[in-house]
């Protein structure tokens, strides 16, 4: 494996007030730190494998974007199912110190990003004798972060403002406005919970917020240039667009299009029609009038999205079609083979997820669960549906210790310092409030049980703990609506390098839990599908094939330990109960924008980067909240203020 390291463009730095900017890149000899690294690789054995000893039969590749809430990758992939070559890179989280719990990303870095991630694994594959401008890449799939929300103008191009990300809570209170105490209002069209996890409250406030578009959409001449969508949508929009002259927009004129993966996250799809409903943009939108024209077309996962433009911006892509286009964590199943009923993938990834493929119909949940579409494999296939339970922060968490204490330098250090026994600390990560099973916005995160013999090790024990804890949850819930007994549990993302972790999960569900060779099971499932769609693979059958697993953790936990385990965290989950009170924090109108967060909104947009604070202040954080709750616990953390 060939391994480079390249920093990407540096960006104009804007003055900045109450927009605080966090991006934790890495560092390489040429920039101090200073610029996003992106890491780009080619796997040399592969490439001679799968591709130079087979060119008589003209082997195709796959491209995959696998857009993040963290980074993005763009990954090439073999017809035997194998990376070639890969690059990812880091872009920035936008935080707002005004307002606590509101999470942006900028759509014009995302998209610059996905561009430069291209053009570094077609230089790095030219490299080795593999110019995909003379022969270019057989197809693309896309897979994207879900829920993560943005609005922009059909004819400059230009984002009315920033994404919103799916962890964001400051619709929690027009979520509850919305269901006025019921928060199961529109599950049995949707298959979900009303949470300010889902686009169509997001939709809602920029509505309620956002003065040039409610300006637009009140215009009958401009409301047809109005368009929202989630990262998919806008990454297609882009590829196939063209050129815009206006500087602060990237394409115009491309495909305005959907999956029903992703379509079915936004509160306005009724998953069995499988088609927008007025009535429910109407519900959760009023009083503004929305028309389905500012929602992209809902198409098949495995379909021709369109064809990637000459002119927009990525000249390998030139005439390469899009041809598959799903949810990460639908991705992630369709990459871990998950095809028939029953099967299932816990995905350890930013937050931690949980889905089962329940075959051709929708199963309702009554224990806390996502009623969601898994994929259609086309316009004359049925669609499948999947149990999902979604859990905001896992791998973040870690990032979290990393970035806002800065107890460990790197996420592999969370296992190198990790306790062998938590010592009755536990720690429940609800930074955005609890997912599922409790959907409860009102919690927040809590470090239960210190005192001052625990140390930052028993902080990272207990970071780890926690997303196997949550894991557990959410199995048992999937069990129990499903009537189906899980004997294995299949799992992927970045946070199944930690073994520590990995075992202490086969633990506490008391099942084996499988790792498969190829981790990046959400690039390599929109790959998959993206391959499917033009012939490459002729069914999911020969797909499956392709699966192989390279690790198994066994339980090894006994059962008095396990259950005493099991009690602390419910305990502890108690305790983060509560904790805001939602009507009150928002003025009961959901968080709204003072005049002087509406001006920093040029400044979000723009790429920064600022250093956390000091590792000697993070660990004198941690050190005080241990001597000042001894015997006690800290509810209630925050992210941290610089």
């Amino acid at each position: 494996m060939t391994q480079l390291k390249a920093p990407t463009k540096e960006r104009t730095l804007s003055p900045q007030r109450s927009v605080r900017r966090i991006s934790s890149p890495g560092k390489s000899p040429t920039n101090s730190g200073l610029l996003p690294v992106m890491d780009v690789r080619v796997f040399d054995d592969v490439l001679k494998e799968d591709y130079f000893l087979k060119r008589r039969e003209n082997p195709p590749l796959i491209g995959s974007i696998d857009q993040g809430t963290s980074s993005t990758r763009f990954v090439v992939y073999t017809k035997q199912g194998r990376i070639a070559a890969a690059a990812q890179v880091e872009h920035t989280q936008i935080y707002l110190d005004a307002h606590a719990g509101w999470h942006e990303h900028s759509p014009l870095e995302i998209f610059e990003n996905t561009k430069s991630c291209i053009e570094a694994v077609g230089n790095a594959l030219k490299r080795k004798g593999v110019n995909l401008a003379q022969k270019p890449l057989s197809a693309v799939g896309i897979t994207n972060q879900r829920e993560t929300t943005l609005a922009w103008n059909r004819q400059t191009g230009i984002p009315y403002y920033p994404a919103i990300v799916w962890d964001d809570t400051r619709t929690q209170a027009i979520a509850e406005q919305i269901g006025k105490g019921d928060q199961d209002l529109l599950r049995d069209k949707t298959g979900l919970p009303l949470t300010s996890y889902f686009a169509g409250t997001k939709v809602k406030w920029l509505l309620d917020n956002v003065k040039e578009l409610q300006i637009d959409l009140a215009d009958r001449d401009k409301r047809s240039d109005v368009c929202f969508g989630t990262i998919d949508t806008w990454l297609i929009y882009q590829l196939t667009g063209t050129r815009s002259s206006n500087p602060n927009a990237a394409n115009v004129g491309g495909e305005f299009c959907t999956d029903v993966t992703n379509a079915s996250r936004w509160l306005f799809l009724d998953i069995e029609t499988v088609e927008w409903d007025s009535s429910l943009v109407d519900t959760v939108c009023a009083p503004h009038q929305v028309p389905l024209s500012a929602l992209p077309k809902v198409c098949p996962s495995c379909h021709v999205f369109g064809v990637c433009n000459s002119d927009n911006g990525v000249p390998l892509l030139q005439k390469v079609p899009i041809t598959a286009v799903l949810g990460d964590q639908h991705a992630a199943l369709f990459g871990q083979t998950a095809f028939s009923p029953g099967e299932a993938k816990n995905t350890y990834g930013t937050g931690l997820f949980l889905m089962m493929n329940t075959g051709q119909k929708p199963v309702p949940s009554t224990h806390g669960l996502l009623t969601t579409i898994a994929y259609q494999l086309g316009h004359d296939q049925p669609v499948c549906y999947a149990l999902e339970g979604s859990v905001s922060h896992s791998g973040s968490t870690i990032q979290w210790l990393r970035d806002q204490l800065q107890v460990i330098s790197s996420a592999p250090d969370s296992e190198k310092i990790a306790t062998s026994s938590n010592d009755g600390l536990y720690f429940v990560p609800a930074f955005a409030g609890l997912f599922a099973p409790h959907w409860r916005s009102d919690a927040r995160a809590c470090l239960v049980g210190l005192t001052t013999s625990h140390h930052k090790g028993h902080i990272c024990r207990a970071a780890l703990e926690a997303a196997a804890y949550q894991s557990r949850e959410v199995f048992e819930s999937i069990e129990r609506d499903s009537g189906v007994k899980l004997k294995t549990l299949n799992v992927d993302g970045g946070a199944t390098a930690n073994k520590l972790l990995m075992q202490f999960q086969a633990d506490m569900l008391n099942v084996p839990v499988v790792k498969p060779v190829i981790l990046e099971t959400t690039s390599m499932g929109a790959a998959f599908c993206a391959g499917l769609a033009i012939g490459v693979w002729k069914d999911v059958d020969e797909i499956k094939k392709l699966w192989a697993v390279a690790t198994t953790f066994t339980p090894q936990m006994v059962e008095e330990e396990r259950h005493r385990n099991w009690n602390g965290w419910c305990k502890a989950v108690g305790k983060s109960l509560g904790w805001v009170d939602i009507d009150r924090e928002a003025g009961g109108k959901g968080d709204t924008m003072d005049d002087e967060t509406f001006d920093d909104f040029e400044d979000a947009v723009e790429l920064t980067r600022k250093t956390s604070l000091g590792i000697g202040m993070g660990l004198a954080m941690v050190m005080c909240a241990s001597a000042a709750f001894a015997t006690g616990f800290l509810v209630g953390t925050k992210r941290v203020a610089k």
